[in-house]
């Protein structure tokens, strides 16, 4: 017979981060081979857009071939404060950043022949006296940093995969009801007849996730009409950012091609389902001496993992401008609806808690379900892992046991005895949210002080700037936006 720990183990099992699935040493000749005509150099805003600018794949090839210059395509200041085409304050129409393209962000567009894309880094076109060409504002140094500060200051790294939550539609006129494509419900097969345009468009998404080296775990029919979901497994967390980023674009581009539109918008109806971009991460560190002042509240997790989970917990609502940061957001933060409750708690298999733990001992991560689609990946991720990284590097004991129950079906007493007798509530507008981040000094420290008051302009002006004259109207707006 097995031992106990290997009969504990169960599905796939995955270690800390080695090498990555795209291959970064890869040169500029072996990327650009013959069949690529064309380079999307592509970014995403501080509210979650995602922008490009095409290249033909001569002229990127010259561009980072010149001796003695920094490679790389001017773009105005603007570019990370422009909502619409308005600017949020402190944005206008002086200065220019160098967007500077990495290649080991490099993927193939297997949903549009003969494109590929590139992230890249926004960095001062001239160095600054102190800060040299880093640009803090921009939200893939931010997600480096804080992955450079765990490995220096913690010897900790993470693993983050996102289930991706969307809902097909057929093109109506507005002010019209929607129209979905396939209402079955959750994973039932009526809503994948082979043959139909909902599962022709699913197995094309997958074929092109896979053929550009993205691994797909699964797809299925989700609960709410012509909802799906497309869940890709777990990467470090600034390549897991960046193919979030290319694997939504891959869903956009596939159901466009078939006449349709994918939106990922976070509720269509208060009747039915929300959509969300569940994101699970994991910890991974050498072991550590035991600590046995909170070592009961969560047996299963190492030291480090019960100060991530502090770290997270605490910061929860400032965490949540990032994670859940538009007024439509809301519609699904709510109790009783599993998407994870109101109250800032965790609890295994607990899909009423924001911070669900999952996996065997050993081998456990941990799913955070207050997060959606309108919310930037870099700083979604930034957000999570920098304020679980403060709880580890304060090496912040564990004060909240496992909630077996929804915290909204608890009484007093049991909240009390799980170490909530007076719950952490989770934002319950946009609102409440930036006050949240505004007023967390803890969160201020880890992003920037500049960031962070930046981000709320930008994120407020977005707020007005969705806002339309009907629930009907604005739920349009975030389907057409999103």
């Amino acid at each position: 017979m097995a031992d106990s720990k290997e009969t504990q183990a169960y599905g796939v099992l995955y270690a800390s981060p080695a090498a990555s699935s795209i291959t970064n040493a890869k040169s500029l000749n072996e990327l650009l081979t013959p069949d690529i005509e064309f380079v999307r150099v592509q970014w995403v805003d501080l509210v979650n857009t995602i922008r490009f600018r095409v290249l033909p794949s001569a002229y990127f090839r010259k561009l980072l071939s010149q001796p003695g210059s920094r490679s790389g395509i001017c773009i105005g200041k603007i570019v990370l404060g422009i909502v619409g085409l308005q600017a949020a304050p402190g944005f206008g129409a002086i200065g220019e950043y160098l967007y500077v393209p990495d290649l080991s962000s490099w993927r193939v567009c297997t949903y549009a022949p003969g494109h590929a894309s590139v992230m890249g880094w926004f960095e001062e076109k001239t160095p600054l006296p102190r800060t040299g060409v880093v640009v803090d504002l921009c939200p893939r140094t931010l997600l480096a940093q804080i992955v450079r500060e765990a490995r220096e200051k913690a010897g900790v790294s993470f693993l983050a995969g996102v289930e991706s939550e969307f809902i097909l539609l057929r093109p109506t006129e507005p002010g019209l009801p929607f129209q979905f494509v396939g209402d079955a419900d959750w994973s039932c097969s009526a809503k994948t007849r082979t043959g139909t345009v909902e599962a022709v468009v699913l197995e094309e998404i997958t074929r092109d996730l896979l053929a550009a080296g993205v691994e797909v775990q699964m797809y299925h029919a989700e609960a709410a009409p012509g909802q799906y979901e497309v869940i890709t497994g777990p990467l470090p967390p600034l390549e897991a950012a960046d193919t979030l980023v290319f694997t939504r674009e891959t869903i956009y581009n596939v159901a466009s091609k078939h006449g349709l539109r994918a939106t990922f918008a976070p509720r269509l109806s208060s009747t039915s389902c929300g959509s969300g971009a569940h994101t699970h991460v994991s910890v991974h560190g050498p072991p550590t001496a035991a600590r046995t002042s909170d070592e009961a509240r969560a047996p299963t997790l190492t030291p480090t993992e019960r100060s991530f989970v502090q770290g997270l917990l605490a910061h929860l609502p400032a965490v949540c401008a990032f994670t859940v940061p538009t007024s439509a957001s809301y519609a699904r933060m709510v109790d009783g609806i599993w998407s994870g409750g109101t109250y800032a708690a965790w609890g295994t298999d607990n899909r009423e808690a924001p911070v669900r733990l999952c996996g065997p001992r050993g081998h456990h991560h941990f799913e955070v379900k207050c997060v959606d689609a309108t919310a930037s990946p870099h700083l979604a991720l930034a957000a999570i892992f920098g304020a679980g990284l403060r709880g580890i590097v304060e090496g912040a004991p564990l004060l909240v046991h496992d909630c077996v129950k929804p915290v909204a079906e608890m009484s007093a007493e049991e909240r009390a005895a799980v170490g909530l007798a007076n719950p952490l509530r989770l934002p319950q507008t946009v609102a409440d949210a930036r006050r949240a981040l505004a007023a967390d000094e803890t969160v201020r420290d880890v992003l920037g002080t500049n960031f962070v008051d930046t981000y709320l302009s930008v994120n407020e002006t977005f707020e007005k700037y969705m806002e339309s004259g009907s629930v009907q109207a604005t739920v349009e707006k975030f389907v057409q936006y999103f």
